[in-house]
Formats: structure tokens, C-alpha cells, sequence
């Protein structure tokens, strides 16, 4: 199983994937914003969405858990 984590602490702008949903690496699969930027992030891996573990507007810290893959 893989997760997709936050790269740094900021606000959940958008998630781009739901449960369920293939992604592919370098695929953008949700949007923080911090600091006013928009920073995208990406799979590491091509996978299944298992869980989603935030939601959009929620705030989050570097390293924590967004999406879980298999």
C-alpha cells in the first residue's frame, strides 16, 4: 500500500481524485495552498484511491496522510 503525503503544511484547496479513481505517477491528485501558492501534489506511484484521509478546506502538516493506494 502507498499514501500520498503532504509535501508542506497548508490549507487542502482541492482534491483532484475520490475514492475509487486510477491514478498515474506524476498524476496531480490534490491542491494545497500555503502562504497564498497553490502547490500541487502528485502520485509516487500509478494505483487505486483506497481512502481519502482530509477533506477540501481542512488544515494539514508536512507528512500527513492524504490519500491511501493500492
Amino acid at each position: 500500500m502507498a499514501q500520498v503525503k503532504a509535501s508542506m503544511a497548508g490549507n487542502v484547496w482541492k482534491l483532484l481524485v475520490k475514492k475509487g479513481d486510477t491514478v498515474e505517477v506524476g498524476q496531480e491528485v490534490a491542491i494545497l495552498e500555503s502562504m497564498k501558492m497553490e502547490i500541487p501534489i502528485t502520485a509516487e506511484v500509478a494505483a487505486v484511491v483506497k481512502e481519502v484521509k482530509t477533506s477540501e478546506g481542512e488544515f494539514i502538516n508536512e507528512g500527513d496522510v492524504i490519500f491511501e493506494l493500492e
